[in-house]
This record gives structure tokens, sequence and C-alpha cells, in this order.
């Protein structure tokens, strides 16, 4: 049962997921009424802690916050291996616990007591899990049917994370990318299907574009995908990568279809370290039923003890990430996590309306659809400043900031842009702390009386090297200073 009184600033309401996260620290009266010495505690810690703490990397989506009950319950477990299951058994239960959970999160029509999944360090290793399941069901299939199984591919959008560069490298798999423009600034499900063909292992739509923020709409790639299949015979899978919409959408968006209640999506991997507000790291993936699952991904060894059996790339690992994943489930409850997310979210919007203000800027969407935006200079403004985003970007690292400059994917790389995701632990008066850095920085910029270095590399079209790490691939930290072209503010 729903407490009506859960946000009301009683001890069960989680201290980012409160009414006073949302509100501007007192500045000229005492407030009207009393809050938890907790909300108290982190208000005042918000606005005299040191400047050099991860609270301030906005560029990184990983949590940099927990409670001191997580942290302490995790550190205690620093020195258990996960994959001992005959020393430590009620931990490969918990893990259970946590798998059943999240897949039921996202609509499982899995019977069993056990849910088909595996955990995972980050979502890297869960999107290549979820990968090559699709990629060992497609192989096992042409191999029945005497076709060779020698050029399988996949089709993603140009704004994926470097994990599938990775995955595509490793395992020699065909990556097509569906370019992302400024009309289509998410995977277009028809130019996708374009890019299928009898060797397509699957289909990788994004829930949370790194690059962006965006969701892919995978319920129309969905029925798009089923039309297609029905025409051509192939039964073509979908693997969602919700390494940060796994853990928003069904909170914030639970009527959204994008999960197992549609009729492809065979697996979905996301991240516990990013909003599933676990320290890193931590990744989680699930099947949509135990017969997606190749029996050639599950290896047992019997040296420890007993006969074990895991599913994935790496083999010991930290169990402690369990515990804070369960201890999360337990302390925040469905409601808990709800109020965290929405805060995020609300916070995200109150910088994303004061940024797209702000003179010398317009935002790349006018929605906020997961508590991350992006945002570039106006073209009319860029034409005659004497300084880029790259030299904001520094302007802010001397305050502690990491809000990373980068350029967009291929085919929209002249666009320059800024990033910021709101995690837990980011206040309403951290937002304006930022935004007033920002303020002071643009002030001084514009007061410049010759470009900067990177104002004059802009014009002259050089190459340099970025200075904060965004997820990007190979090559993709090499940022090529180029004029924006015109668009509509």
């Amino acid at each position: 049962m729903k407490d009506q009184n859960f946000r009301n600033g009683d001890a069960k309401t989680a201290i980012f997921g409160s009414n006073e996260m949302l509100q501007p620290s007192p500045v000229d009266k005492i407030p009207d009424g009393p809050t938890t010495p907790q909300i108290a505690y982190q208000m005042v810690k918000d606005e005299t802690f040191a400047q050099t703490q991860p609270r301030l990397n906005l560029a990184t989506f990983v949590t940099t916050y927990m409670d001191d009950y997580a942290t302490k319950l995790m550190n205690e477990a620093i020195d258990i291996n996960y994959i001992d299951e005959t020393e430590y058994p009620r931990i490969a239960v918990m893990n259970a616990k946590c798998i059943n959970i999240i897949a039921n999160l996202w609509n499982t029509p899995e019977q069993a007591k056990w849910k088909s999944g595996a955990l995972a360090i980050g979502s890297s290793e869960a999107c290549m899990l979820g990968g090559v399941a699709a990629w060992l069901r497609w192989r096992k299939k042409r191999q029945a049917q005497g076709k060779p199984t020698d050029k399988p591919n996949f089709v993603i959008s140009s704004g994926f994370q470097v994990v599938w560069e990775k995955f595509a490298q490793l395992w020699q798999i065909e990556m097509r990318q569906v370019p992302l423009t400024l009309e289509k600034t998410t995977l277009d499900p028809e130019a996708a299907l374009k890019m299928c063909d009898e060797n397509t292992i699957c289909i990788v739509p994004i829930e949370g574009v790194t690059w962006t923020g965006l969701n892919d709409d995978v319920e129309a790639l969905d029925k798009a995908l089923d039309a297609y299949n029905a025409k051509t015979g192939f039964d073509i899978p979908i693997h969602v990568d919700a390494a940060s919409g796994g853990f928003i959408l069904p909170f914030l968006q639970p009527e959204l279809k994008w999960d197992f209640r549609l009729k492809w999506v065979l697996s979905i991997s996301t991240s516990g370290h990013k909003f599933g507000l676990v320290y890193p790291g931590l990744g989680w993936v699930v099947w949509k039923d135990a017969k997606y699952l190749p029996e050639e991904m599950s290896f047992s060894v019997n040296y420890l003890g007993a006969n074990i059996t895991q599913v994935g790339l790496n083999f010991s690992r930290p169990a402690a990430q369990i515990l804070g994943q369960y201890y999360q489930f337990i302390r925040l409850g469905f409601e808990g996590y709800k109020a965290i997310q929405q805060n995020g979210m609300e916070i995200a919007k109150y910088l994303h309306q004061q940024i797209g203000q702000m003179k010398p800027f317009v935002n790349y969407s006018p929605e906020v659809v997961n508590p991350l935006f992006i945002w570039y200079m106006k073209p009319e403004y860029a034409k005659t400043a004497k300084w880029t985003l790259y030299d904001l970007q520094d302007k802010l690292k001397q305050g502690g900031w990491m809000v990373p400059a980068y350029t967009l994917p291929e085919n929209i790389q002249n666009y320059i842009v800024m990033r910021i995701v709101v995690r837990q632990g980011f206040s309403r008066d951290m937002a304006d702390m930022l935004l007033n850095d920002i303020n002071s920085a643009i002030a001084e910029l514009e007061k410049l009386e010759y470009p900067t270095p990177t104002r004059i590399a802009q014009e002259k079209n050089i190459e340099i090297k970025g200075s904060v790490f965004t997820h990007t691939g190979s090559g993709r930290n090499c940022l090529l200073y180029t004029s924006p072209s015109p668009r509509d503010a």
C-alpha cells in the first residue's frame, strides 16, 4: 500500500526523492517547517563540499552517490567473490532475486520461478552477452539450414556506445549503422530494415542514447519488424540497449512499450551502476525466455568445491554490487526509485530551460526524455564568437565541473555540443551553482579581445584531442572543429 505521506519529510523519504531537493536553499528567511536531519545534513554538505567531488562530474553516467548504509554494506562485502557459490550460496540466490525483480520491471512473460538473466560487470558486458546470444541463435539456425555463417551483421543507429564497436570487432560481426540526422534524431525503423538481410542477427535500439539522451522508438521498430519478418520469412529479433533507460522508463513511463511486451524484443541489457543507483561496476541482461539463452553460453567448473555454472564473459567478480543493488530495491522500493528518477528529470528540465534561454545556446531537442540533454552554440552567435564550447568546458573545469564538449556522430559531426547528465546526488542547489558558473564563464569569454586557440582551430578545421571521456569509440575523442551548419534556433 502506498504511503500518502511518503514525500512529506518522514524517515522513509529518500533524500534525493524529497521535495526539499527541488527547492533552493534558504537565503532570506528561515523555512516554514522542519525537515529530517538527513536532508538538512545533505543540503549543507552540498553547499560546502570540496569541488573535486565525483558528483561534479556531469560527463559520467555512473552512480557517484549511495547512502551510508549502502556504502557500509558494500564495503563489508568487498572480500566476497560472487562466483564462489559453494562458499557464498546466499549471494547466488540474491543475484537471482535481482534478476527476477528486473525481469518483472520489464514485463517478462517467462513463467519460471527464476527468470533467465545474467549478472555483468557494467552494461558493456551485458550488451555483449545479449549480442552473443543473438549471434549464436542465428548461427545455429543457419547451420541447421545448411547455409553459410561467415557474414553476420547487426543494425544500430550511429549513436551507439563504444561497446557495440568492441562487439563488432571482437566477434567479427559487421555493424551496420543507420545515420542520425537533425530530422531523424533517433533510429529510423524503415532505414534500419533496409539494412537487414538473412545475415542480420538482431537490431539494437537504444533507450537513452549516450550522445543525445534521446530514446529510440522500440514499439514502432517492433511493428515494422513484424511486417518485415512476415514478408521475408526471417525472424530477426531485437536486443534493447537500455543502459540508461532500463531503470528510468519503468518508473516514469510505465505505459510506454519498449520491453518484453513487444513481440520481437528477446533480450534487454541495462547498467545497474547508472540509473540502477549502484556504484560501479554492475550490469544486467535478461532474456524473454530461457529458450533464447543458448546453452553454449553456460560454462561449468568444479574446482571450487561444487559444480558451478555461470553465464558471462568474466569469471571472478565482486559480490558487493549485488548486495548494493538488492539493498536499493529494498530500501527505495518502486516509489523511492520513482521519486529519485522524477527529481532527476525535474532538475534536468530546469537546467534545459535555463541553458536554452542563454544568449549563446540552443538545445538540441525541445524535450527532455531522460535526465540528460545536450546543447550547442547558436549558428548566428558562433559566427562572431571568439570562443567555442571547448573553452567553456575548460572554464568549468577550473571550478571542478566536468561538462563534456564533443562532436556528434558521423553525418552531423559539424555540431559541437555539451552534455549534462543528472544523477542521484545532484540537487537543485548544485544546478544553480552550475548555472552561475556557466554565466560567469560566458561573461569572461565574451570579454576576450582575440580568438582562443580552439576558435582559430575551428576556422582552420584543425583536429584536436578531447580532454573529457564521453563513452565514445576509437577515434571519437578526436574532435574536428568545423563550422556548424545553420539551424533554426
